[in-house]
Parts: C-alpha cells; sequence; structure tokens
C-alpha cells in the first residue's frame, strides 16, 4: 500500500510541475514515505533524515531550495516528535491527506523564511479517493486501493491508530479506475486494502467476492489478486469467487501471525487455528491449485516453547510457499507493548531462525517442484541480461526468460527449466509467440 501511496502522490504532483528524479541530491523536494508497523523502520526514518537535511544545507549553499517532507503512518503516529527531532522537516503529512500535498507545499514555501514546518495529520472528513488524479500506469502491473483502515484492533497494529476505522471505496469508482488501468496497459491489478476481504460496497453491501466477479469482465485485464486479507472475513462468496474467476490468481496472502490459539488469543486475532484451517480447507475445495502466503509474529509477549512448537507445526504442515516472519516489536500505544512476559531478544532471533528455516524450505521445495512444468508468466520488466525479459507466475514468483521485447506486458506460457529458492528460469513454451494473452491453470 505504501507503493501505491507514492505513485499517487507523484500522481498529484505531477499536475503542479513536479517530475521524478532518480538522484535525491538533484531533487527540489523529497518525500519520505513511511510504515509504522515495525521500530526498525520507523527509527530508520531518522537516519534517512539525517542524511537528507546534508543534502538539503549543500544545495541552500548553492543557492537551491529543498523542501523535505514526511508521509505515511509513522507521520501520522509521530508528527510532533518528528517536528521536534527533525526541525528541518518542511511538511509532515498523514496517509489520508496526501491529496492536500500542493497546498502543503505552498504553505510550507510561505512559512520556510520563519523556519517552521507544517503538519497535515487530521482525518479529513473527505475521501482523498475523490480528489486524486488518474494513476500514471508504467508497468503492466498495478495497485488500486479499495478499502482502508483496520477495525480488528489486534493488540500488537498501530493501524487503526494510524489508517483510522475501515473505510471501502465505492464499487463504481473502483470499476472506473480499474478500466482506466487496463486501457493504460496494465494486465494485471492487484486490489488493496489494511483489511482488504472486509470491503464493502457503501451502496449495495456487497463483498469482495462480488467485486471481482465485476472486475473479471473488464477486458483486457488478465489477472486480479488482493491483500491483505484477515481469516475471520473470508466468507462464502469470496472463497467461492477462487473457483468460479479464472482470473483471480491461485494464491492468497492470509496471515496467521501464530500457530498457538493462546498466543492468538493475547493477539486479539479473532479466530483460532482451527477456524483457520477449516478457511483453508474451504478455499482448496473451491480451487485445488491454491496455494498461500502469510505473516508470523515470533517472540510474542508470554509465547512459551509449546506456543512456539506450535506455529512450528503450523507451518511445516501448511506448507506456505512465500512467507514474512518477524520478531515482535512493540509499538508505543499498543496493548501488547504495555503486556507482562516480554519474550528476551534473544530467543526471538533464535524463534525467528528456525521458523525461517522451516519456510524457506516450503518455499524452495515447491519451487523445484515447479520444474519442468508449464506456467503462465506476466512479463513485466527487463532482466539484467540483454534479451532477457522477467515476469510473475501465478504464484508471484520471479520467472527469468530470454525473450523478444515484444512479450513485455503480455502474459505468456512458459516452460519451467530451473528452480532457485527464490525465483525460477524458464524458455518458452512452443507457439508462445505473444500474439494472444495465454492463461492456463496448473495443477498442484
Amino acid at each position: 500500500m505504501n507503493v501505491y501511496d507514492s505513485g499517487r502522490m507523484g500522481d498529484v504532483l505531477a499536475h503542479h510541475g513536479y517530475s521524478l528524479t532518480g538522484d535525491a541530491d538533484d531533487a527540489d523536494m523529497v518525500i519520505v514515505n513511511t510504515c509504522h508497523i515495525r521500530e526498525k523502520a520507523a527509527e530508520k526514518l531518522y537516519s534517512e533524515l539525517g542524511r537528507f537535511r546534508i543534502m538539503k544545507d549543500a544545495r541552500q549553499a548553492a543557492g537551491k531550495t529543498t523542501l523535505i517532507a514526511v508521509a505515511g503512518c509513522v507521520a501520522q503516529a509521530e508528527g510532533a516528535e518528528i517536528m521536534a527531532r527533525a526541525p528541518f522537516v518542511d511538511i509532515v503529512l498523514g496517509p489520508q491527506t496526501y491529496h492536500r500535498l500542493p497546498e502543503l507545499i505552498a504553505r510550507a514555501e510561505r512559512t520556510a523564511a520563519s523556519g517552521s514546518g507544517v503538519m497535515d495529520i487530521e482525518f479529513p472528513p473527505e475521501s482523498k479517493f475523490d480528489h486524486l488524479p488518474d494513476a500514471a500506469v508504467t508497468s503492466a502491473t498495478a495497485f488500486l486501493t479499495i478499502q482502508e483502515g483496520c477495525d480488528k484492533f489486534c493488540t500488537f497494529c498501530v493501524v487503526p491508530y494510524t489508517r483510522g476505522a475501515e473505510y471501502s471505496r465505492p464499487t463504481s469508482q473502483i470499476v472506473a479506475e480499474a478500466r482506466r488501468l487496463t486501457a493504460a496497459g496494465a494486465a494485471e491489478i492487484t486490489l488493496l486494502g489494511q483489511n482488504v476481504n472486509a470491503y464493502r460496497d457503501a451502496d449495495t453491501g456487497a463483498g469482495l467476492g462480488r467485486l471481482i466477479r465485476t472486475l473479471g469482465e473488464i477486458d483486457g485485464l488478465a489477472r486480479l489478486r488482493y491483500m491483505t486479507s484477515h481469516p475471520a472475513d473470508m466468507d462464502d462468496d469470496l472463497i467461492a469467487a477462487h473457483g468460479e474467476i479464472d482470473k483471480l490468481m491461485p494464491f492468497l496472502h492470509l496471515p496467521v501471525q501464530s500457530g498457538s490459539d493462546a498466543v492468538l488469543a493475547r493477539m486479539n486475532r479473532r479466530h483460532r487455528i482451527d477456524d483457520y484451517r477449516r478457511v483453508i480447507e474451504r478455499l482448496m475445495a473451491a480451487r485445488g491449485d491454491l496455494k498461500l502466503s502469510s505473516d508470523f509474529i515470533v517472540g510474542f509477549p508470554g509465547e512459551s516453547d509449546k506456543d512456539f512448537d506450535a506455529t512450528l507445526e503450523l507451518a511445516t504442515g501448511i506448507g506456505f510457499i512465500q512467507a514474512y516472519s518477524f520478531k515482535y516489536s512493540p509499538r508505543p500505544g499498543t496493548p501488547a507493548a504495555a503486556m507482562t512476559g516480554q519474550v528476551p531478544d534473544t530467543l526471538k532471533s533464535e524463534r525467528l531462525a528456525a521458523l525461517q528455516d522451516v519456510l524457506a524450505a516450503s518455499q524452495r521445495a515447491f519451487n523445484e517442484g515447479c520444474d519442468g512444468r508449464v506456467m503462465a508468466v506476466l512479463f513485466d520488466r527487463a532482466g539484467r541480461k540483454g534479451g532477457q525479459l522477467v515476469g510473475r507466475s501465478p504464484y508471484m514468483q520471479p520467472v527469468h526468460v530470454m525473450a523478444p521485447a515484444s512479450l513485455m506486458g503480455h502474459v505468456t506460457d512458459i516452460v519451467i527449466t530451473e528452480a532457485g529458492a527464490n525465483s525460477l528460469g524458464g524458455e518458452l513454451a512452443a507457439g508462445a509467440d505473444g500474439t494472444e494473452i495465454n492463461q492456463r491453470r496448473i495443477s498442484a
């Protein structure tokens, strides 16, 4: 979602004379877009700001001005602290206010002489989506935010405080944006939300399954994905859509966080492990070739050896083909930060290493099992080698192929000939000339 937000800020500024530069030292404006999920990400912000302050001072000595802005969830949660610790920052804005960037820039330029920055971290009454220009399309893949915020209040998570209550965009607005993205060259769209499968159309109450069916009817759109989901919001209609809509890829990110019911209860996850397993069983019944990725937190307060063993057992049994795993990081203001039984960092590290060994083995086994298969690959970028294209399989694996540039943006059948830990290599299948979009399911 932060990648999407960064792109939309670029779209806003493009209408006011700004363009992207690959060299920060040549930038008239630097926006640091931030995430507040983990402490390491928040602290990295101040390291980056120190580097940009040196750049700003050097440009000022050369007679050039530079605006520095901090956006995103750290800005939302720690706006006043950012201004205090980094007074050279000109603008602080939350994730709900980036449509106001032109106004904030004008205010910052007016107050620059006084040395005081401007801050906008309110939750505005208007939806930012009603005030944004059309998104620019620079790739065969595109992100489309359909839902923001979260009402789940997991005890470890700051999202309800930094992104606010759940909000779903109207289906009509989403479909119109998806049509524009497709017409501009996007063959694959990933639907985004902090709790995306909680989506409910404001007018009809229809859920994500119905929206996916509607988007699946768009001519020229080859693929659909969505993330990030909550197990408690996988309703019957959405599960059925996985078996009915060919454009919906057979790969789902479904965070579980822990394999222990006791830990899940302390996390306020609102589901038990049996509930999670039943959701997977229903998904597999709907589409047998579906595979899963997940999120894990190790070392949550009170996590015992028995709790962690249950996580290892779950990870081994499910066989996630990708996963994100982290040590628990206390976030100020969340209930978990004040819980007793905080786990020592050394033990967190040991548990994380053990879990990542299991997850890496599952990913490696799945990749190796793809060797020799024909997979539909959407090419979306050039490779490092001359004449090489890189694309994504239905399961989001990077696939490297020697192929003509004319296949960029097309879904093409590829015979997998190499399987690495994190990516695949392949060759064009016989007859895969890119003149039409081919999509085929492969058996699990």
